[in-house]
């Protein structure tokens, strides 16, 4: 019996451990073998998934692109200064530029970034790296040193191309299309910041669309890539190895904010830059914005969209056609017009001389225009005029949260007010208040309120002393900061 008790027990003690060996085997996924043949990775359409591959293809990519990459060297010789490109915004971006040498007739030198579009040696790079300089040498990824030709430039979006001859054909970069990129998409800069070469950052998209020292033509995408002085003129890159932007500038508050023009912005003007050397773009001589709800239902406004006019400049297009402030133009030659971004570009990529039918809403009529479009300017804006702040105010309307005074002739000059303009000066602007909220600021100048003329303190208090909470007020406002008058909708707390 013992015999056969302790066979039995052995029997039932393998079969059980089998059993539970069988348990924890399918439980449980065996590791590969080292000489296991990758496994297939199949592309699912998950956050997680293109995480992982875009993290995967960034050295790829920076390899693929780095020889495509350039720095660029400017010298001028220092009979003119440089014009600096400032931002009308507060707190606005920085353009990069080396600092410049103490003595202001001695030689500039410049630093910055370039890449290559094509085998024939043409090269983007931004406006302001090259601007005024008399030598522009290149400096390619093998080392080797060429004289560049300027071919083109455009200041307006800060873009400018030039030409290098090579004894054979050069490693290019391929363009993208930023009109598909979406915030939150990573990106890669490769530049010089600082003049450490080639140096590459990786980021995200943090915004499209960014309006920095053009409020008409920006188009700025935002990134957090860590970029520096030295990076300008140098590209933005997809994932996908693609040139999406050239990096132009940066926070001039905080780090790792800098701004990209979309490479579409460049590709649209590339022909004109080949061909003339500079670009010319239509031009109706009105400022815009868009229609949003607070300003239809301030403005009785029948519709929500297309282009409202916020200003006609005298001698325009737009003034000889007829354009009134107020009007809000929703078609161009039948296509709708959504935005104000809309009719800019439109009339924009148009060439000067071209003639263009806008229909236009007037107090809910709808009219036909025909204009004759002029060349766009280039825009010099005034600069704000130090130390001229207005004296204390002599009537403050509390629930709108201004002071305001008369505007005389001491005041127009010393805020070099266009002459004969009419109106009342804000002198203080109560901090948290709806005026504050509205971007009013001291100086400005109001010269309507919903769509009534404000020609003295006493019309200003005729037209605001019954306001109650709740009210919108629409004010036609010249800022001389940007020289140019808008409309902002105050809307009064309840």
């Amino acid at each position: 019996m013992t015999r056969r008790f302790l066979a039995v027990t052995v029997a039932l003690a393998a079969t059980v451990a089998f059993l539970v060996g069988l348990v924890v085997a399918g439980s449980m996924t065996p590791a590969p073998a080292l000489s296991a043949t990758p496994p297939v990775v199949r592309t699912v359409e998950t956050a997680t998934t293109r995480l992982a591959i875009a993290t995967a293809s960034f050295a790829d990519v920076a390899e693929r692109l780095n020889p495509t990459v350039v720095n660029i060297d400017a010298t001028a010789r220092g009979e003119a200064p440089r014009r600096r490109r400032t931002s009308p915004f507060p707190n606005g971006p920085d353009i990069f530029e080396r600092p410049q040498p103490s003595d202001p007739e001695g030689p500039r030198r410049g630093a910055g970034t370039g890449f290559i579009i094509d085998a024939e040696g043409f090269i983007l790079t931004n406006h302001h790296v090259i601007e005024g300089a008399d030598r522009i040498m290149v400096r390619l990824s093998d080392g080797r040193q060429l004289r560049a030709t300027p071919v083109g430039s455009d200041p307006d979006t800060d873009i400018a191309l030039v030409k290098v001859d090579a004894a054979g054909p050069l490693p290019h970069a391929p363009l993208g299309d930023s009109d598909t990129l979406r915030v939150g998409e990573w990106v890669i800069a490769i530049g010089n910041p600082l003049a450490y070469e080639h140096t590459v950052t990786v980021g995200v998209v943090s915004f499209i669309g960014r309006k920095l020292f053009d409020r008409s033509l920006d188009r700025y995408i935002q990134t957090d890539a860590a970029i520096n002085f030295g990076n300008s003129g140098g590209p933005l890159i997809n994932a996908d190895g693609q040139v999406i932007g050239i990096n132009s500038a940066i926070s001039s508050r905080a780090s790792n904010i800098g701004f990209a023009v979309p490479i579409n912005q460049a590709s649209e003007i590339l022909p004109q830059l080949r061909e003339k050397g500079r670009v010319s773009r239509g031009y109706i001589g009105v400022t815009l914005r868009d229609v949003d709800e607070d300003l239809q239902r301030s403005l009785n406004l029948a519709s929500a969209s297309g282009a409202l006019v916020q200003d006609v400049t005298p001698d325009s297009p737009g003034a000889r056609a007829g354009i009134r402030t107020y009007d809000i133009i929703v078609a161009v030659d039948g296509r709708p017009i959504e935005s104000n971004d809309s009719l800019i570009q439109l009339i924009a990529a148009r060439e000067p001389g071209s003639t263009a039918a806008l229909q236009v809403l007037r107090d809910g009529r709808s009219m036909d225009v025909m204009l004759k479009l002029a060349e766009r300017p280039r825009r010099d804006r005034p600069a704000a005029t130090e130390g001229s702040r207005p004296v204390p105010s002599t009537y403050r309307g509390s629930p709108i949260g201004l002071s305001i005074r008369e505007l005389d002739d001491e005041s127009a000059g010393q805020f070099r007010l266009p002459e004969g303009m009419r109106g009342v000066i804000v002198s203080r602007v109560e901090a948290m208040s709806p005026a504050f909220d509205a971007d009013v600021e001291r100086g400005h100048v109001i010269l309507e309120i919903n769509r009534q003329r404000v020609g003295s303190v006493e019309d200003y208090r005729r037209l605001t002393d019954r306001v109650s909470p709740g009210d919108i007020l629409t004010m036609y406002i010249y800022k001389p900061e940007l020289g140019q008058r808008t409309l902002e909708t105050i809307k009064l707390e309840r």
